[in-house]
């Protein structure tokens, strides 16, 4: 039986308007965080760039030199601005726990511009060109980002410069920042859709003749 995008929006949007008031919690908020700083620290950890230190005084004294990827300076730079990165997340609203925070169009947007594309008039509330501007969730993750980052910022130096050996979501997150806290979102992987390939394509007669003209309110739906 073929399931129209029609319906598939209709399913997304009550799975979105359930969890409308769902903001981050410490677990997602510390794993992402970890997701951000690794990557950005991965960008330069084959570098063979050596640093010199201190100054060449009269006395003929030579600078110290130290390997950049084991620099404070590569530390500093990995964790400038990193909390930025998080407002490139969206909001997958069909997945769940912390699996809802994840870059990229989510499928209910996917859904409802594919709708756009084929002449329904959809209603979510705001102006067409916002659809993709960082939705609340993914702001308060920011916000959030930024207090912890702070807050741990010598755990995330110790872990740099003595305990690399460990994961760094283990270390910051599971010892210092949850504790004794529900720590399970750090165990959730994300495996890939689990829906057909396909089922749009299969279904866009369908939302032709369903949809054309007509106009849809998403809170109706």
């Amino acid at each position: 039986m073929k399931v129209s995008a029609l319906f598939l929006c209709f399913v997304f949007i009550l799975a979105a308007a359930d969890q409308d008031e769902r903001l981050p919690n410490k677990c997602e908020v510390c794993k992402f965080l970890t997701v951000e700083l690794q990557a950005s620290l991965e960008k330069t950890g084959r570098s063979k760039e050596v640093l010199e230190l201190g100054e060449v005084l009269d006395t003929g004294k030579r600078r110290r030199k130290i390997k950049y990827n084991t620099s404070e300076t590569r530390l500093t730079e990995a964790v400038d601005n990193i909390c930025e990165g998080i407002l490139q997340y969206s909001v997958h609203a069909e997945r769940p726990g912390s699996l809802r925070y994840a870059k990229g169009t989510s499928q209910t947007m996917s859904t409802l511009k594919h709708l756009v594309n084929k002449g329904v008039k959809v209603e979510l509330g705001v102006p067409y060109e916002l659809w993709d501007e960082p939705t609340v969730e993914v702001a308060d993750m920011k916000r959030q980002c930024e207090t912890m980052l702070e807050e741990y910022e010598e755990v995330i130096e110790d872990w740099y410069f003595n305990h690399q050996e460990e994961r760094l979501e283990k270390f910051l997150c599971e010892v210092h920042v949850l504790k004794n806290s529900d720590s399970e979102c750090l165990k959730e992987v994300w495996k890939g859709d689990m829906g057909t390939k396909g089922s749009t394509e299969e279904s866009e007669s369908d939302d032709r003749r369903e949809g054309e003209g007509r106009m849809h309110d998403a809170g109706e739906l």
